[in-house]
């Protein structure tokens, strides 16, 4: 044994001797003779430098300058060269971070997002909604291949539904107010005014858009709630997030990632709407807690063309066969029978909500709870959006504005942009030709409705301005209401106002 390790040790330097033998040969022995020519190099410029002469010494220092820079360029584009190299090296290395960060935030997004879909669960079925998500379909959606998994379980769990209604014969719309008031009262124990009834059902007939404010607890979410029970399709609440920016909140995005699309509940509750005759409402809770005019943008402006065929939201740039059924292009259609209604808290929490927000809504106000009556019983009502429909089409021609009113209002626009610099606008107006006729078909007066839409459409506004200054203006527009429409005609308008004037 100890002959072999003597001979492994023998071997193992003999080997490295060569190999050391070859590398002095190839790298440091061919330099051996020139290093004699250094001196060579020192011998011929001793033997010429006296008879440079100027000249001789100016090309001289001439060239040295050149082989100089000739020398600092090469070692310049070598630095160049290897920096690039380090940075091209670098940034391959950050990419390959950068894909693990996207990694790890996309798996806590699914994370948190599995979290808040239980809380909305938990939310809903404390208020005797549907859950958001059943176990069913759950597992269904476990099934789906396709990048739209939420989408393409709605289209299989509809596809052999049949979703068709009968229109209830000799229904009217102040019935329907009465039935919906006596519903929430009797089986949910919710009391609202019929004037507040009246205003919902009439801003459902002028706008896709309903907000409800006030101050907490006074039964905003619970209106909401009560007409899906109302119409026999529960309503889905998606509580707003202070985070919310864009509408990737609403709608979700596509994960490149993963090849899916990663749904939102919103997103389900509007693709649900494309099967369905009936009305379906979607609550946005809490709307301002983040900036609408950022996260609703999209849709406030689709909703502004008079084309319904345009109403279409991009959400997909290209189709696959996989696509859910409804999707058109990567594109979804707004189906007429939704309804979206926000809940507004007004306090330091949230963000005021801008004019162009108001501007496209509805908005009802709610500073106190319900008073308690005695309601007749009354079952839910099954009918489709399409008789909604029609009785506000029937309510346009029945109940038409009068003349007399619109000439008022006239009046009362141009006592307006005097006092106050502020003008009513093609879109309200455009807004009174429906609410109007749709208010007093629900059984109330021109004046009241008039008295609304003053009020929520333009005194708002006045918030805006300096009140401070402008009392005594305020004061004369309050006296001129009462001229032109008697006197108490307008309480709703002479109350903010007073309101106005005394908080400032």
């Amino acid at each position: 044994m100890s002959a072999y390790f003597e001979y492994l040790r023998e071997m193992l330097v003999a080997f490295f001797t060569d190999l050391g033998t070859f590398l002095f040969k190839v790298f440091i022995s061919p330099w051996s003779d020139v290093g004699n020519n250094f001196n060579n190099y020192n011998s011929i410029f001793n033997s010429f430098k006296g008879e440079f002469g100027f000249w001789g010494w100016f090309f001289y220092v001439l060239f040295l300058l050149f082989f100089i820079g000739v020398i600092g360029a090469i070692l310049f584009g070598l630095f160049i060269v290897l920096r690039k190299y380090i940075r091209f090296v670098k940034k391959e290395l950050d990419k390959d971070e950068l894909r693990r960060q996207v990694e790890r935030l996309n798996y806590e997004l699914y994370t948190a997002t599995q979290e808040k879909d239980k809380i909305l669960n938990l939310k809903t079925a404390y208020m005797g909604l549907k859950p958001a998500e059943d176990q069913a379909l759950a597992e269904e959606i476990k099934e789906v291949t396709s990048r739209f998994p939420k989408l393409t379980s709605v289209d299989n769990n509809y596809k052999e539904r049949n979703t068709s209604i009968m229109f209830k014969e000799g229904l009217s719309l102040e019935e329907l107010c009465n039935s919906f008031r006596n519903y929430a009262a009797s089986k949910l124990g919710f009391y609202y005014t019929i004037d507040v009834v009246r205003q919902l059902f009439a801003g459902m007939a002028t706008s896709k858009l309903i907000i409800l404010e006030g101050i907490s607890g006074t039964g905003k979410t619970s209106l909401a709630y009560a007409l899906g029970k109302f119409f026999c399709f529960d309503s889905s609440i998606i509580p707003v997030q202070p985070s919310w920016k864009d509408r990737s909140e609403l709608l979700g995005y596509y994960n490149e990632f993963t090849k899916k699309f990663n749904e939102t509940e919103f997103l389900k509750s509007l693709y649900i709407a494309t099967y369905r005759k009936d009305l379906n409402v979607i609550v946005l809770d809490e709307m301002n807690l983040a900036r609408i005019e950022y996260y609703f943008a999209e849709f406030l402006s689709v909703m502004e063309m008079k084309d319904k065929e345009n109403w279409v939201i991009d959400l997909i740039p290209s189709q696959e066969k996989d696509d859910p059924i409804h999707l058109e292009e990567g594109k979804l259609r707004i189906p007429q029978n939704v309804l979206f209604i926000g809940t507004a808290n007004n306090d330091d929490s949230t963000f005021t909500i801008s004019d162009k927000v108001y501007d496209r809504a509805i908005s009802l106000f709610f500073d106190d709870k319900g008073r308690p009556f005695n309601a007749e019983e009354q079952e839910p009502l099954s009918i489709p959006y399409a008789q909604l429909e029609a009785l506000f089409t029937e309510a346009k021609k029945q109940y038409g504005i009068s003349q007399a009113m619109l000439d008022k209002f006239d009046e009362l626009d141009n006592f307006v942009i005097k006092k106050f610099k502020l003008a009513f606008g093609n879109r309200i107006l455009k807004q009174l030709e429906t609410f109007v006729p749709c208010y007093v078909a629900c059984g109330g007066t021109e004046v009241d409705a008039f008295d609304f839409i003053f009020t929520n459409k333009i005194l708002k506004k006045f918030e805006s301005l300096n009140i401070a200054f402008l009392k005594e203006e305020l004061q004369e527009l309050s006296n001129y209401l009462d001229k032109l429409y008697g006197k108490g005609k307008f309480p709703r308008a002479q109350s903010y106002i007073e309101s106005l004037i005394k908080n400032n």
